[in-house]
Formats: C-alpha cells, sequence, structure tokens
C-alpha cells in the first residue's frame, strides 16, 4: 500500500567536503573464486570467503568488537547477512557472514546505475520500441513506460530508483549498446570496486542462475554511487512526477498527462508500521523469489555518516528488511558515539592512487560526466519535473559542517564521500 504523506524531517546530501591530494593505496584484495553463470548461491555461509576488506570479513557469523561504552548488538536480527560500515573513513563497524555471496534482487540496480549513469545527459530524450521492453521478465516491477512514448533520461533514472522499474533498466540498457554490453561493463565496474563477490547477469537484479553479490560488495557499490551527484538525487527523491500515456481528449487533441509515483524504500517514504527513518537519505531496496528482500541505506546522525546493507531477513514480518535495517543503524550510531573498534574497511576503488584528488574530482559522474563543482554547494536548487524530497544540493542551513583541505580531514579516510547528510524541515 502507498506510503501515507506526512511532513517529515529528511536528510539531505549538500555538497561540502573538500578532497585533498592524497596518495591513495589499495589493500591487496584476497577474493574467493567468481561464480560460474550456473553458481546458485549456497544454503549456509561458506566457512571460507573471500577477506577483501580485512581478514575478520571472511568468517562466517557475526564480526564485532565490543568494548565498555560500545552497545550490544540487536538481539533479534534475522537476516542471512549484513554490514554497517562508516562511510567517509569506510571503517566496517559490524558484520554478519559480510562476504556471503546471495542473491541481490534490485540493490544490483546500484551497480547498474553507478555504471551507465553518467553515459547519457539528463536531458536527453529516447523514443521507446517495442525491442527495449521484448525481454522484461515476467512480474517485474515497471514504472509504466509505455512503446512509442518518448522520456528523458532524467525520468528513466527517476523510474529506476522509485519504482525500480525493470522496464527503465532495460531501456537505459538499449541505449547503452544492449544488455549484453551493459551486463559486461558492470562486471568490469565491479571488478575496478574490488567488489569481487559481484557477478551481474542481469542489469536490473531479476533472479537469475549465478546472479551474485554479498553485503559487503552492495555496501562498496552503494558508497560509490553516492560519490556522483545524480546517483544522490535519484536515491533520495521521495515522489515525483512520471509521464504518461500520449491519449486524446475530448476535443480531439492529443494530451500527455503525468502520475505520481513514490519511492519504494520505507525508511525514505515511511510505511504503515515503520515511520521515516531519521537522517535517511537513500539508497535502494530490492525483493525477489529467490533473493527475498535485500537493502542499502546510507544515514547521518550528529554528523556521522553510515551505511547499512541487510540481506535476505528470515522473519516474513511485514517490512522486515527496513525494520532490521533501522536497529543496525540505530547500533551503529551509538556504537560510533562509543568509539567501536572497526573489525575491517571497504577497500578503495583499483585506480583510486592514479584518480585526481582535486576537489569536486571523484564527483564526476553527474549525468554527463560533468563534476559536481563541490567548492560552491548550490542554493536553493530543486529537483527537476516535479521531483522532490531529498538529494538535490540545497542551501546550507547552520553552516559547513566540514569544510578542510589539509590532511587532518583525510587521515583514515581512503575514499571520502564529496559531500555529507544534513536534515531540514520539508513540508
Amino acid at each position: 500500500m502507498p506510503a501515507p504523506k506526512k511532513t517529515v524531517r529528511r536528510s539531505l546530501l549538500v555538497a561540502s567536503a573538500v578532497l585533498s591530494s592524497l596518495a591513495l593505496t589499495a589493500p591487496v584484495s584476497h577474493a574467493a573464486p567468481k561464480p560460474s553463470p550456473s553458481t546458485s548461491p549456497s544454503a549456509t555461509p561458506p566457512v571460507k570467503m573471500s577477506t577483501v576488506g580485512g581478514e575478520r570479513l571472511g568468517r562466517p557469523g557475526t564480526q564485532v568488537n565490543l568494548a565498555t561504552g560500545v552497545p550490544v548488538l540487536p538481539k533479534d536480527l534475522s537476516a542471512r547477512s549484513w554490514v554497517v560500515a562508516d562511510a567517509e573513513t569506510g571503517d566496517v563497524l559490524a558484520a554478519h557472514n559480510a562476504h556471503w555471496r546471495l542473491a541481490p534482487a534490485s540493490t544490483m540496480k546500484m551497480l547498474f546505475a553507478d555504471t551507465v549513469l553518467p553515459k547519457f545527459p539528463k536531458t536527453m530524450t529516447h523514443k521507446v520500441v517495442p525491442s527495449d521492453l521484448a525481454d522484461v521478465g515476467s512480474g517485474s516491477s515497471m514504472v509504466g513506460i509505455k512503446e512509442g512514448e518518448t522520456y528523458s533520461v532524467h525520468d528513466l533514472w527517476l523510474g529506476v530508483f522509485l519504482r525500480s522499474g525493470n522496464d527503465a533498466v532495460h531501456v537505459l540498457s538499449k541505449m547503452n549498446k544492449g544488455i549484453d554490453n551493459t551486463v559486461k561493463e558492470m562486471n568490469e565496474h565491479a571488478e575496478e570496486l574490488q567488489a569481487l563477490d559481484t557477478h551481474a547477469v542481469s542489469p536490473d537484479g531479476y533472479d537469475a542462475p549465478g546472479q551474485v553479490s554479498s553485503a559487503y560488495d552492495l555496501t562498496l557499490i552503494a558508497r560509490s554511487g553516492l560519490q556522483k551527484k545524480d546517483f544522490r538525487e535519484y536515491c533520495s527523491t521521495v515522489t515525483a512526477k512520471f509521464p504518461g500515456e500520449t491519449k486524446k481528449n475530448k476535443k480531439g487533441k492529443s494530451v500527455r498527462e503525468s502520475f505520481e509515483i513514490q519511492n519504494t524504500n520505507r525508511l525514505l517514504a515511511g510505511d504503515s508500521d515503520i515511520p521515516v527513518y531519521q537522517g535517511i537519505a537513500g539508497v535502494k531496496n530490492g525483493n525477489t523469489t529467490n533473493a527475498g528482500s535485500t537493502f542499502t541505506g546510507v544515514a547521518e546522525r550528529n554528523g556521522k555518516v553510515l551505511l547499512v546493507t541487510v540481506m535476505n531477513p528470515e522473519k516474513s514480518e511485514h517490512n522486515e528488511v527496513y525494520k532490521e535495517t533501522a536497529k543496525l543503524f540505530d547500533w551503529g550510531f551509538k556504537a560510533a558515539a562509543g568509539k567501536v573498534q572497526p573489525v575491517g574497511e571497504l577497500v578503495p576503488p583499483r585506480s583510486s592512487p592514479q584518480a585526481s584528488a582535486q576537489p569536486g574530482a571523484n564527483d564526476a559522474g553527474e549525468a554527463g560526466g560533468a563534476g559536481d563543482g563541490a567548492s560552491k554547494p548550490a542554493v536553493g536548487a530543486s529537483a527537476a519535473n516535479g521531483s522532490s524530497g531529498v538529494g538535490v544540493a540545497l542551501g546550507i542551513t547552520g553552516g559547513v559542517l566540514v569544510l578542510l583541505a589539509g590532511g587532518a580531514f583525510l587521515i583514515n579516510r581512503r575514499w571520502p564521500l564529496p559531500d555529507l547528510v544534513r536534515r531540514r524541515n520539508r513540508s
């Protein structure tokens, strides 16, 4: 059922931090063998898994360093795998079967977006032909794209992120030289990110033999996506207007009306049994028969930005994946305040030592490849085409939280986000 409309305090990603030139060295990666296309996720976590990010992350079971001042983990978690990480430092604060390869469902769309989003300017338009939608999986989630209608790239990405529309994914994939090419590029990008548990078979996360990822990899991929301005906008937009079908009105004139779409991320939009999570700002949810429910979220509280990924809770309660995510966010913010010692880290991309570290350099990936202009945050901007919610660069209220160009800001930060999450009233 649609989430109720209400006035809430929502998070918002604002360009505020400046990257400095810093030599980044990626740690040696130790990955388990890549899955073959016929491989299905195991029924129990393997005894030996990838150790990318640290040896403890390759162990089955829960990994956490409890000490004085650090809260105990929630006792009623049922997810097969989860990760709590600091989005800026890359520290993994706690994890459970972090590298267990499982079906990702639509959280795979984060990798799709991080790979394809920079290819096309958001103002570019495309007229949909039958072949664009010919191979969309049966029972797929759809935003409602119609053959013969023209859509902007901006429209299509809203359909991907808000409604998890496989139809929008397939149209963008066909624009990107086809499904096979898109999947190939996604797997290449996963390798670059050191998301070595991940193997894409379809661009939309639709169940397919051998299509796997892990809580660790999905967290890495989300962190990469959040470097990009347009990714941040789309994943944090709550509602938007989407173009409908062209029809003739009573006067015989062709008109095209729009309809409202709402984000299916229940921590962002809320639902009857779960409130909007304080500080939430994305990222992506998913659900299929094989994968169960999956979710990766980013949230901020008191200047601390956390990423949480939860895969396939065994409990069958409504919105269970969001409830367990909220509990892990709550724990993470308390644990960070208690200075919990990490059990691993989110590794940087392979190419990061050679990447430019000039201000805004890692923000390339706005649609069309343009940078964010991080040194000059936009003031009073709003989402285009009727979209609303968080995720567009707005004026900073209360001053800049962090704006340091020296090494002090970047100590222990292997790949910091170019902006922090902030809250503000929204009506």
